[in-house]
């Protein structure tokens, strides 16, 4: 065998191990938290993935059908990862796993109609390259579009570094299919996928093995919980966050459906850095989205349990609070009670088929 090849196994294998290692961490530590177990998920797809390329199987198998179900999992796992993780949201939604099932299917039809190819196999192994990009873009928009209102420092970092990372693993295989297609080194190509996945992946590794454990996959608050909390003995200790409840509460912004960090940071007069230190640290808000939330639907359900206001349309109570539109407003209400807006406005005033 040949050193370069020798290399290759070697980063493969290091890869492997550092996948094993993260994935006993988080079944360890965060077994409960709904990224850590996709995180898992995605671990245990991303090695078939890389043992694909690496041509460790040839021909309709059952070997060869399970890496390639893995490794047409991958993107959409990663995908999932990123929307739970980086947004902190806490379920899957329906569509996702709609979408992540369908890339499945394509890819057992695209393993199954390979000995004969055909058409099926043409259109599938197009649909199978259009899902991984598609997955991939999906994955870098949700990585970046939450950037600004994350408060976990390390990760706000990461979101950068990742974004620009797969960015430039996406233009690999583009550039490589093209060289397979026209130039007859489909092999090749395909070593060089292999082994830039193997780079990203231990880059990635080694990056989440670095970051504080409290900072991965901790407890993250919903909407459901309180905006205004009991004033305590630590807000002696930090005047900052007394000024916020203060000022939040006198002055209402999170009315303001535009409101970010920055611009509450400025209307207090305070460096964005340390505004985003109190809401996280003191407060215990992963994102600034979950705080901002928290007031409007604690001033939407105020209005939702108020007699004089049941005539007052639901959507009419949601843009008032701050909400930008009905969409983003139920998702978020759901998500913090378990029910309708509807449902939990008639619950409160005892109406029935309200």
């Amino acid at each position: 065998m040949a050193f370069p090849e020798q290399l290759d196994l070697m980063a493969r294998g290091g890869s492997l191990a550092l996948l094993a290692l993260w994935s006993w961490i988080l079944l360890r530590d965060h077994r409960d938290a709904l990224p850590a177990r996709l995180a898992v998920a995605m671990n245990v797809a991303i090695p078939c993935y890389i043992l694909v390329p690496a041509g460790w199987y040839s021909g309709p198998n059952i070997v060869g059908l399970v890496l390639a179900l893995g490794a047409g999992s991958a993107a959409g796992l990663f995908w999932l990862f990123a929307r739970a993780w980086f947004n902190d949201h806490h379920r899957i939604s329906r569509r996702g796993a709609v979408l992540v099932l369908l890339a499945l299917v394509n890819t057992l039809l695209l393993q199954l109609s390979y000995p004969g190819g055909g058409p099926v196999y043409q259109v599938t192994g197009v649909l199978f390259r259009v899902n991984q990009f598609a997955f991939a873009i999906a994955a870098l928009w949700e990585v970046w579009r939450g950037r600004s209102g994350d408060l976990i420092e390390g990760r706000r970092r990461l979101r950068a570094v990742l974004v620009a990372t797969v960015a430039c693993y996406v233009a690999l295989i583009a550039v490589t299919e093209i060289a397979a297609q026209t130039g007859g080194m489909a092999r090749d190509a395909m070593r060089l996928v292999g082994g830039g996945a193997v780079l990203v992946m231990f880059g990635f590794c080694v990056t989440m093995l670095g970051m504080r454990q409290g900072d991965l996959f901790g407890p993250s608050l919903t909407e459901a919980a309180p905006p205004i909390r009991q004033a305590s003995e630590a807000d002696a200790h930090d005047p900052l966050a007394a000024r916020l409840r203060a000022h939040m509460a006198a002055a209402l912004p999170h009315r303001d459906e535009r409101l970010s960090i920055a611009a509450l940071a400025a209307q207090l007069g305070e460096p964005e850095y340390r505004l985003r230190r109190t809401i996280n640290g003191h407060l215990g808000y992963r994102n600034f989205a979950q705080f901002v939330n928290g007031y409007r639907l604690a001033e939407v359900k105020a209005a939702l349990a108020d007699p004089t206001q049941r005539e007052v349309s639901i959507l009419t109570i949601a843009l008032d609070a701050g909400f930008g539109s009905l969409g983003p407003f139920n998702r978020a209400f759901r998500d913090a009670e378990g029910v309708t807006p509807s449902e939990w406005r008639a619950a409160q005033l005892g109406l029935a088929n309200f």
